[in-house]
């Protein structure tokens, strides 16, 4: 072990779903920290996913919110696909066989914009900085959208700021629903038993649903662990709300993995 790195001899729980913890896991013991793996998400296919998959297969998306009339269009009619994560794109895309030239694609926050470019699409709007619906919303291309029509890639359920300003914006909204999350299997006794001795000394979080889950896995019994261990998410909104359900210590750092990251290594650094 180099005691040198930031992050050296210190072991942070990763809440990330399984399959998309890798390269934090790794970046972290490029710092010198010791991950621990615990999914608080499942990432599940849409209720509907047959009819969605055959929707999209032939170029053709339901009107699925309520902002919008219940009509079909097919994909080449929008304006404008927003993509609120880069599992939105993950998901998303994967039922799409051509993405229709012409068509503005926009994520939300730049870790979606790099997961469409990957994916070759190119010309995508996102902000510079920022990682949420308000900082999507205060771009001037989105100022005006009378008559345009929108459709926005995202998993069941989730905030309606989006959809609900750019209708009052003038736009026709839909959403193409392409995933959902859930509650992971997990038995919580060998990570609680490695809490209880002085194994964690943080928590990673990148979403208000994975930290309630950790809680619901958890059980009640061993909530104290989550409340009185340091706890990093990228956004005010999670902090805020880790806060709510009792947490001592909850950091609000910069957006996406690397916001974590450096959120962690500048709290160990004065601590």
């Amino acid at each position: 072990m180099n005691s040198h790195l930031p992050l050296s001899g210190l072991a942070v729980l990763i809440t990330r779903p399984a399959g998309q913890a890798a390269g934090l896991q790794a970046r972290l013991r490029e710092l010198g920290s010791d991950p621990v793996l615990f999914p608080t998400l499942a990432i599940l296919p849409p209720a509907a996913s047959a009819t969605l998959t055959s929707l999209c297969s032939a170029g053709i998306l339901a009107g699925q919110q309520t902002f919008a009339a219940s009509e079909t269009f097919a994909l080449t009619d929008y304006h404008l696909a927003i993509f609120v994560s880069p599992t939105a794109v993950q998901y998303g895309l994967a039922g799409i066989p051509v993405w229709p030239m012409g068509l503005r694609a926009a994520g939300v926050g730049q870790g979606t914009a790099a997961a469409l470019r990957a994916a070759g699409i190119e010309q995508v709007l996102a902000p510079e900085t920022g990682a949420d619906s308000e900082h999507l919303l205060a771009l001037p291309e989105l100022a005006d959208l009378a008559g345009r029509r929108v459709l926005i890639f995202r998993g069941e359920g989730g905030r309606e700021l989006l959809a609900e300003t750019l209708s009052a914006r003038g736009a026709q909204v839909d959403y193409a629903e392409c995933y959902r999350r859930g509650l992971p299997e997990a038995d919580p006794a060998p990570l609680c038993d490695t809490w209880r001795r002085g194994g964690i000394q943080a928590v990673t979080v990148l979403s208000s649903q994975g930290l309630d889950n950790l809680f619901t896995l958890l059980g009640e019994d061993n909530a104290d662990l989550i409340r009185t261990t340091p706890l990093f998410a990228p956004h005010p909104r999670i902090a805020a709300h880790a806060r709510e359900l009792g947490v001592a210590t909850a950091i609000a750092t910069a957006p996406g993995e690397a916001g974590l990251l450096q959120g962690l290594v500048e709290y160990f650094a004065h601590g």
